[in-house]
């Protein structure tokens, strides 16, 4: 028996998008969103949202063009305004009048945006290894391979690559671990072959996407009361320990924490990770999140 049900909706221009939600022990439990990386999908909380489902509710949805969400036709609609969109759309379907946000990447992104968007729906954010400003080496390496890797043949082969794109940022990992992560990042096709579970015109979609001057820095600003909590990878190339400094100067009350031996991003299941998630997100204010529909 699955311990997650599934949740279709449907998207302002008609695509068809996908989210798990891990229902609660408790009726009156109250909602974690799970908002996935770039490339990656609702598996990569298959951890985590169990564990936290102990406690809360917890939706993890597919952007469009990951996972089982549809592939947009019209690749320039993947970008961070549409994908806004799609989760306003999903809180509606589910009745979800305020909820606690995990941002792994872009979905950090997404979740800053969200808040100061409409502030009193979100009771409090942690960005995975994301602030208001990218560092360049990242972004360059990302654009370097998303939706240009070669093809596989097995699940070996699909295991080898996962290792050789990632290795780095996930430096000690056990084989079976990264055979774990394959199986989220990529999906069998029809013929059995392992795919990237990942529209490959994602990645030409950041390769168009103009630099935001000053980054997000002026949304940060907006949500300084929001509660938050950045769990940053020591070997991060995308989220600097200067930008942390200065998001921990410009807000005060900000939380973190640095995970050793972790680029981008984090797995957050990392043993030093779990408690300070758990005491952040039992910190919240969460009283009027309401559960979601059947």
């Amino acid at each position: 028996m699955s311990i997650f049900r599934e949740q279709r909706w449907t998207s302002e221009e008609g695509l068809r998008l996908y989210s798990r939600v891990y229902p609660s022990r408790s009726e009156s439990a109250s909602t974690v969103l799970c908002l996935p990386g770039l490339t990656r999908n609702s598996r990569d909380f298959e951890t985590l949202a169990p564990y936290l489902a102990q406690r809360y509710q917890v939706v993890c949805p597919d952007l469009r063009g990951r996972g089982l969400s549809q592939r947009d036709p019209q690749w320039s609609n993947y970008h961070p305004g549409i994908y806004v969109k799609d989760l306003w759309g999903l809180l509606e379907v589910l009745q979800l009048s305020r909820v606690a946000i995990v941002g792994t990447s872009l979905g950090g992104l997404l979740a800053m945006l969200l808040a100061a968007a409409e502030p009193y729906r979100v009771a409090g954010i942690v960005l995975n290894d994301v602030g208001p400003e990218v560092d360049p080496r990242g972004i360059e390496r990302i654009r370097s391979y998303a939706g240009k890797l070669q093809p596989v043949g097995s699940w070996t082969e699909a295991i080898a690559q996962a290792r050789q794109v990632n290795g780095e940022a996930l430096p000690g990992l056990t084989g079976q671990q990264w055979s774990v992560l394959a199986h989220r990042w990529y999906r069998e096709d029809a013929a059995g072959i392992p795919v990237l579970d990942c529209d490959p015109m994602v990645g030409e979609a950041v390769r168009a996407a103009p630099a935001v001057p000053g980054g997000l820095w002026p949304v940060f600003a907006q949500i300084r009361s929001t509660p938050m909590l950045v769990v940053r990878g020591a070997l991060s190339d995308i989220l600097s320990a200067d930008v942390l400094a200065r998001m921990q100067r410009e807000k005060p009350d900000l939380e973190s924490i640095t995970v050793e031996r972790r680029g981008h991003v984090p797995l957050l299941d990392e043993p030093q990770v779990v408690p300070v998630l758990d005491r952040f997100l039992a910190s919240l204010d969460l009283t009027a999140a309401s559960r979601a529909g059947g």
